[in-house]
């Protein structure tokens, strides 16, 4: 199997684009209308788009009259249920103008890893993108306490990917690419493009997000494209204002190259 290449990304069949909490909760709320143009641009040239998207707790937050992510676990679902309601109406809203149906899909580790849960998922992803349908994924925050306690979906969206088997996987986050170092640091130098066969041994990779209702940070990503990479899968980080110039092909980001040969998707 030949894994896509940069320059190849505009006739990209099937992308799969993650977005963090901060990018579009809270003040950025505003950004979803942003992100939806980008994500339709990309469908309206026929490519199979699939958004996995964070924000459920923090979107439920101010209805529930918390101004910072709760600690415990009841409350974290509570704010989650209310949240991705209201998430995905927006994204909805936002996608009426392209006339385009979002499909709502919840899911835990264990329909990603364990059988029969594991086709059934990849059916209905499968069918929901036959039918023209935009997939907005997120983990089931409301029952799974596994998700709520690590947070992170972008182990969720490089599992998705290989599900699937997206060409690309684009995460999207407040930082425009990877850096040598956490990129406030003095000598901290942008990364262009991560070999397959790259250790990334010499690098020093935040392991927390950057605001107070994300969890994720470089290092869940690096890890992450790690795992979508190894299945045949190119990886782009890259942030969410440049989430059209990606989808477009255009040279943003660190770019993560795909492991050519044996088709390892199977196996995970």
């Amino acid at each position: 199997m030949i894994g896509l290449k940069r320059d190849q990304v505009a006739s990209a069949k099937r992308i799969v684009v993650k977005v963090g909490s901060s990018s579009i909760s809270g003040e950025n709320s505003d950004q979803i209308t942003p992100l939806v143009d980008a994500l339709a641009e990309a469908y309206g040239r026929g490519t199979e788009v699939v958004l996995i998207s964070s924000g459920a707790v923090a979107t439920g937050m101010p209805f529930l009259e918390l101004d910072e992510r709760p600690n415990d676990v009841a409350t974290q679902q509570a704010a989650a249920a209310v949240g991705q309601n209201v998430l995905i109406f927006r994204y909805q809203e936002s996608l009426d103008r392209y006339e385009i149906a979002a499909g709502t899909v919840l899911l835990t580790e264990g329909d990603l890893l364990n059988e029969p849960h594991r086709s059934n998922t990849r059916r209905a992803l499968n069918r929901l993108l036959d039918l023209r349908i935009l997939p907005v994924v997120n983990e089931n925050d409301t029952v799974a306490v596994y998700g709520l306690r690590f947070g992170s979906n972008d182990r969720l969206a490089a599992l998705v990917s290989t599900l699937i088997s997206a060409d690309l996987l684009i995460m999207l986050s407040d930082v425009d690419a990877l850096y040598t170092k956490p990129p406030h640091l003095p000598g901290a130098e942008k990364l262009d493009v991560i070999a397959a066969d790259n250790p990334l041994t010499d690098f020093e990779f935040s392991s927390s997000g950057a605001t107070g209702v994300g969890t994720g940070g470089a290092s869940t990503k690096v890890v992450a494209a790690r795992l979508a990479t190894n299945a045949g899968t190119a990886v782009l980080i890259t942030s969410t204002e440049l989430a059209a110039a990606a989808l477009r092909g255009e040279h943003v980001g660190t770019w993560f190259e795909p492991v050519d040969g044996e088709d390892e998707r199977a196996l995970l």
